[in-house]
């Protein structure tokens, strides 16, 4: 028999869901934006400003993505509504109503993701690096954790990930390790693991077998595309090559490929080893010290990138955001959002997304 007054209650939810989805995401004003920026592209002297031009294209691509998801929700409601009418004149629809039901649930639980993700570069691939702290041979192996904890996320996302750097310890684990993670929303996501992870466990490097406390800093930066520029001046950069110590064959290996920048004023410091031409891996640097050097403008609420001074130091050891503990008990809990999981292998996993969530949802808040 049809259980018409659960499926309708599930039905009603949905229709809610996307109408409150609809007004979040402003599509009337979307769609006025849209058409807009197509009106102009008929235009000859749109294209004179290629800047200017290539903003606008990548806005409008963003906006496209945005449509596109809501309008296939949108068809994928009104077609349940239809089958829905059916199952009740033929209960043996009603399996494929249920499996129909989860499939739009599932479409309208991305776009609230979408509502979520609407800060400027959200959309962006990520730049994340993961720093080995206080806590020796620990805070090493606690690093590689962490790398391969953000690996797997990625993988289960449908994320690209590249090693831009990479600097392993002959004793364990890494010192430091830079990723670029390329796929929709990928900055939106990993913003959130942006600070200090402590790490509670007992050390396999210590012989005693006692609890040790250790700590990681990771750092998230937007992947800037080559429509934003700042000007930097080039008299407080200290640009240094060296050989890379990292996979990329024997050519790399033998040239001075690896390209180090030092912003002197602020002391950021981004380096590059895995491409072969130095060229390109100092053009990845640039990129990476114009993302930090925005975010540490915004941070320090100054007009100008020359007014920037001191130390870059976002991530104090001091203010952890996430503790791992592995022993006497196993608990994650980050302590921005009071976000909590027991299972500690499932987070190492790359399971992370309840964490996330709860940080975006605090943010809207």
């Amino acid at each position: 028999m049809l259980n018409y007054a659960e499926h309708k209650i599930k039905m009603e939810k949905i229709q809610e869901s996307l109408s409150e989805i609809k007004v979040s995401l402003d599509i009337e004003r979307l769609l006025k934006e849209k058409d807009i920026i197509d009106n102009q592209m008929q235009y000859q002297s749109f294209w004179e400003d290629l800047e200017g031009s290539q903003k606008q294209v990548k806005r409008n691509k963003e906006i496209e993505e945005v449509l596109e998801d809501y309008e296939d929700a949108q068809t994928g409601v009104l077609d349940l509504e239809v089958l829905f009418e059916m199952a009740q004149e033929d209960e043996s629809m009603e399996k494929e109503l249920e499996k129909e039901l989860q499939t739009i649930h599932e479409k309208i639980e991305e776009l609230k993701l979408e509502t979520m993700l609407d800060q400027e570069h959200d959309n962006s691939n990520a730049i994340l690096s993961i720093h080995a702290g206080s806590g020796g041979l620990d805070a090493q192996d606690w690093a590689k954790m962490l790398l391969r904890m953000y690996t797997r996320f990625a993988q289960e996302m449908k994320f690209k990930v590249k090693e831009l750097d990479y600097n392993q310890d002959p004793e364990a684990g890494i010192k430091s390790v830079t990723l670029r993670i390329s796929g929709k929303n990928a900055y939106g996501f990993l913003k959130s693991e942006k600070g200090v992870h402590r790490l509670v466990r007992m050390s396999q490097f210590d012989s005693s077998g006692k609890r040790h406390t250790s700590f990681a800093s990771v750092d998230v930066i937007p992947e800037l595309d080559d429509t934003v520029n700042i000007d930097i001046n080039t008299s407080d950069l200290k640009i240094d090559t060296y050989r890379s110590g990292g996979a990329g064959g024997q050519h790399v290996n033998k040239t001075d490929s690896a390209v180090r920048i030092t912003h002197q004023p602020t002391g950021i410091v981004v380096q590059c080893q895995n491409e072969r031409s130095q060229l390109i891996n100092k053009d990845v640097c640039m990129k990476m010290l114009m993302a930090k050097l925005i975010d540490l403008k915004k941070q320090e609420h100054k007009d100008k990138i020359e007014d920037l001074q001191g130390e870059y130091s976002q991530i104090g050891w001091g203010s952890q955001i996430r503790s791992y503990v592995f022993q006497p008990y196993t608990l994650v809990k980050d302590h921005r959002t009071a976000e909590e999981s027991g299972n500690v292998n499932s987070v190492m996993d790359g399971n992370i997304m309840p964490f996330i969530l709860a940080y975006l949802r605090n943010q809207k808040m």
